[in-house]
């Protein structure tokens, strides 16, 4: 009898963590895997890093700061023995059969596989089954607050989510693995974008169901980081001729989200993330050239699967109809250049 898939699930504890007892338990009791968990204590809050301490098939990391999402599930990585390793969120719940099916989906050229991620309290209600990325950098839960049924069919899609994803260890490290510089927010698309350019796939699994409890503003920081580490990618990942022609629409989207943060209090957040960007210009540059160097693909293959509608679903950034009409137009065009 073959043996089965050997996968580490990387989680992290951060804050309160209501729901992270029963999230590892779920990992635990995986199906048609031989499974483990390293559990990163990012600065968990209250006493469930202690009674999973002692549970069999966990190992929890201690690194006595919080090294935010993308520092964090690097560190748990570099400790994986699995063949496969996946990232599943501390208040992310995986149905039995969830990460064998995206083990199963990482064959070939994929390089990573994302689940249909439901509401904890509406498990037939998306969360995002695979998260779109316009072409300005921005990306959104894909199919937010759908039914689930809407999205049976398997894909390909810009980005997975952090939430729970599953890839080859061995592809996941050859990646370089998150960018530490983000800590949290964008990092999950950096990563997807950065495989695209590979040449590896990206893509969602119908049938891998994970329910999530899904807070947007659980983090105070979340529109600084969410801004710098757009434009963080942006300035990182594309080519010259991409960043040329992405230049005129990312200059109106940076001063319409000005405007927003202006008006509704976040205005020093959003002025905070362009002064990071230009005293961090050194960083920049380096990581470009690293991530440019990677490069395996025509730009061609990255600005396929980058969308030029822009409906964010982001409470405060719902987007006129008329602007995203030109976004797409202006896209179908500018796509065909680069």
């Amino acid at each position: 009898m073959p043996s089965m898939p050997r996968l580490t699930a990387v989680m992290l504890a951060w804050r309160d963590e209501p729901l992270l007892v029963e999230a590892v338990e779920a990992v635990l009791a995986s199906r048609d895997l031989d499974v483990d968990v390293i559990l990163v204590d990012n600065g968990c809050t209250s006493d469930a890093v202690v009674r999973l301490r002692s549970r069999a098939g966990v190992t929890v990391l201690e690194p006595g700061a919080n090294l935010g999402f993308a520092g964090g599930c690097n560190h748990g990585a570099r400790a994986a023995s699995g063949e496969y390793v996946a990232f599943v969120n501390g208040d992310a719940v995986v149905a039995p059969e969830a990460l064998s099916r995206l083990v199963a989906a990482t064959v070939g050229d994929v390089a990573l596989a994302t689940a249909s991620v439901r509401l904890y309290d509406e498990p037939q209600t998306v969360n995002t089954v695979g998260n779109p990325v316009h072409f300005t950098g921005l990306s959104w839960a894909g199919g937010m607050g759908q039914p689930a049924s809407d999205f049976p069919v398997a894909r390909d899609v810009a980005s997975a989510s952090g939430a729970a994803t599953v890839a080859r260890l061995d592809r996941f490290r050859e990646l370089g693995g998150f960018c530490e510089p983000m800590f949290a927010y964008c990092e999950d698309t950096d990563l997807s974008l950065r495989a695209w350019q590979r040449g590896w796939r990206v893509v969602y699994v119908p049938d891998a169901v994970v329910t999530h409890r899904y807070e947007f503003s659980r983090n105070p920081e979340k529109f600084y980081l969410l801004e710098r580490n757009r434009l963080i990618l942006v300035l990182t990942v594309y080519s010259p001729l991409m960043l040329l022609w992405a230049l005129p629409p990312l200059v109106a989207l940076e001063l319409a989200t000005l405007a927003l943060a202006l008006k509704d209090g976040w205005a020093r957040k959003k002025l905070r993330a362009w002064w990071w960007l230009l005293s961090h210009a050194g960083l920049l540059w380096r990581r470009r050239r690293e991530v440019r160097a990677a490069r395996q693909v025509p730009d061609r293959v990255l600005a396929g699967v980058l969308t030029g509608d822009l409906d964010p679903r982001v409470p405060g950034l719902q987007v006129p109809g008329p602007a995203r009409a030109i976004s797409q137009g202006y896209w179908a065009v500018a796509r065909r250049l680069v």
